[in-house]
């Protein structure tokens, strides 16, 4: 019985780090080839360009919005042409994948900087693949964690509200999968079986919403950084990273997947999906009436979705709903971690399911 846990090289979090990139990245080559948005490069452009200082090493490329893998091919072309020998992402979770596919396919180091702290995505040896039109296409999985991933907390608390909110839809999820995962002996994202660092970090990532998630919604409402919002940000980025990736994936991703074929929840994020999912997983589970209301109570307490409706869908279709079912269940779907069986009518029933629960919780 194998067990294996990965992680970055090296995790790092604190107030204005961003200034001081250039020092945490430098020993690993001369050339930054940099993935940002076109807003992201007003918001931190100078300051990185400060940090750099005089260096002409430096190459911004502006990242066309989708983790598509025409996009990668596009970037890894240029980097080609730069020369580059250090990959950078600097934004959310769709340019953190982009920037680590990329890397791979060039077979370079690559550093994460996110600017929000919406996905578990910075720390993961994974990117998520999406069609140019926006639906789930694969999981492209990488031989390694990034080497670097840089976290400057007062950039993220700076970042709209509903983003933090969105990573711990994204990071409620971890602690459900993982003990899914490990009560069916599914192997995790790792390769092998979960270690009980995994599982504890997944635990504390839960532990760690409950506690903190309300008081740091309030606190990026009006703009500061709190302890509470640096712990969340722990949670979001590096307990739910290694927790998801380390500690299994289960149904409540696999919904996500699914949701993502409905056109009116294009407009949400992740891990608003992602939330909806667990509620979904939970009803499959058939868990307790106390468990299921505790994650409503956080739900409703900072926002996420728990009803189809919080998703954007105002007409239930049994074609679209169906649909979904179907492509969370598709072979080689994180469904089937689950500890027993799982069919499309399952999921289906379960999403109509968790909807009237969502509907029916009193807050």
């Amino acid at each position: 019985m194998t067990k294996i846990i990965i992680s970055p090289g090296k995790y790092i979090q604190g107030s204005g780090e961003l200034k001081r990139i250039k020092e945490h990245v430098e020993h690993l080559g001369s050339s930054f080839f940099i993935i940002i948005s076109k807003s992201g490069y007003k918001r931190f452009g100078d300051t990185i360009k400060e940090s750099f200082g005089t260096s002409e090493n430096i190459h911004f490329i502006e990242f066309n919005g989708e983790c598509s893998k025409g996009e990668i091919d596009r970037l890894g072309k240029e980097l080609k042409e730069k020369g580059a020998d250090v990959v950078i992402g600097v934004g959310g979770g769709k340019i953190h994948d982009s920037a680590k596919a990329v890397a791979y396919y060039a077979k370079l180091p690559v550093v994460i900087v996110p600017t929000i702290s919406s996905t578990d995505a910075p720390c993961s040896a994974l990117s998520v693949l999406y069609t140019e039109d926006g639906e789930f296409d694969e999981y492209l999985l990488l031989p390694k964690n990034p080497d670097i991933v840089l976290v400057d907390s007062d950039a993220v608390s700076k970042a709209p509200a509903r983003l933090l909110v969105a990573g711990m839809g994204d990071a409620l999820a971890t602690k459900f999968e993982a003990r899914a995962s490990v009560r069916s002996g599914s192997k995790t994202m790792a390769g092998e079986l979960a270690t009980n660092a995994a599982v504890a970090l997944a635990d504390l990532c839960y532990e760690t919403l409950l506690r903190e998630g309300l008081k740091a919604k309030l606190a990026v409402e009006n703009k500061v950084c709190t302890k509470a919002v640096e712990n969340i940000i722990e949670a979001n980025t590096l307990l739910s990273g290694i927790g998801f990736e380390s500690g299994g994936l289960g149904a409540a991703h696999a919904i996500h997947n699914g949701l993502t074929v409905i056109e009116e929840t294009h407009n949400l994020y992740h891990g608003e999906k992602v939330a909806f999912g667990v509620l979904v997983q939970l009803v499959l589970e058939n868990a307790p009436i106390e468990e299921i209301e505790e994650v409503l109570y956080f739900c409703n307490e900072v926002g996420l979705p728990t009803t189809l409706e919080d998703l954007g869908i105002k007409e239930i279709s049994e074609e679209k709903i169906m649909e979904a079912a179907k492509l969370s269940c598709v072979e080689g779907e994180t469904t089937h971690n689950m500890p027993f069986e799982v069919t499309p009518q399952d999921v289906y029933a379960a999403i109509l399911a968790a909807d009237a629960l969502g509907k029916n919780f009193d807050f």
